[in-house]
């Protein structure tokens, strides 16, 4: 399962807002949840106002979905419709952070974009209600903060994270829209988030759209795409079979294509998959 808080970063609404002036990213707030199991794969994304949005220091709440910190653990309730058949996902999913770090990396040269790697390892428990399904595993919490829209900053990036014997392994391979590069190899041991050496990127196969993706991996060993979860015109997110450190590691990963975000067809499509309640 993955789910997310978005805020105005894929709205197609707010880039329309923003193109007739000032936008308000309260007002393009949505909860997504991807839930992939024996059960098939279900997808929610609904956007929703600022009239249905609620926050403070410990909870946030958008229509009937919500996320509640209780000081050790952070529980989410779901009740979201699915697109685009308006099936339903509910339930309740409980991430538990190893450990909590505060640290965060500025991925381009002004500061405008800050990413904060919260709980590069969690155990995380799902009671799903609809579908009915549960499972225990280990997670992954981090968010992503920006003054400005992606693609104004960004041409695209890799992101990955899987668990080794040392500790949980990220990598954040970003291009920015100037031309220059932030490649960010982390390595978590519990409270401390250390830099590591990692070699140059290797291209895996392209799914359907054709995005580029790349995944690091030792010399000699070649990354290998064990399964393409989503294969969308600006956006794949990906299991990846890898070798890093001379350790078989499975990696989630995602690319995201910002030029193809940026295109009007890309936009056009976005309302099917991202409904909008006003």
């Amino acid at each position: 399962m993955v789910i997310a808080f978005v805020g105005s970063v894929f709205s197609p609404y707010y880039a329309r807002a923003l193109r007739r002036g000032a936008a308000d990213p309260e007002q393009h707030c949505a909860v997504n949840v991807a839930l992939y199991g024996k059960g098939g794969h279900h997808w929610a994304m609904t956007e929703r106002t600022g009239a249905v949005l609620q926050r403070d220091a410990d909870r946030f709440s958008l229509g009937p979905s919500s996320l509640r910190w209780d000081g050790q653990s952070l529980h989410i309730a779901v009740n979201e419709r699915t697109m685009p058949f308006m099936g339903r996902i509910a339930g309740e999913i409980v991430l538990t952070p190893e450990a909590v770090l505060g640290q965060s990396f500025a991925l381009d040269a002004a500061g405008r974009h800050l990413w904060r790697p919260i709980a590069p390892s969690a155990r995380v428990s799902v009671a799903m209600q609809a579908p009915g399904q549960r499972w225990q595993g280990r997670g992954y919490l981090d968010t992503n903060a920006g003054s400005r829209p992606l693609a104004e900053d960004f041409t695209s990036w890799d992101w990955a994270r899987g668990d080794t014997s040392a500790g949980s392994v990220i990598h954040y391979d970003v291009l920015r829209r100037d031309g220059t590069r932030l490649d960010l190899s982390l390595i978590a041991r519990g409270d401390r988030l250390e830099p590591i050496e990692a070699p140059e990127p290797v291209a895996l196969r392209r799914a359907n759209w054709l995005i580029g993706r790349n995944a690091r991996c030792d010399a000699g060993a070649r990354p290998q795409v064990a399964l393409t979860l989503e294969d969308t015109p600006f956006y794949t997110r990906s299991i990846v079979k890898s070798r890093i450190g001379g350790e078989a590691v499975t990696l989630m990963h995602e690319s995201l294509d910002l030029d193809r975000l940026r295109r009007r067809w890309v936009e056009f499509l976005l309302p099917f998959r991202m409904p909008r309640r006003s």
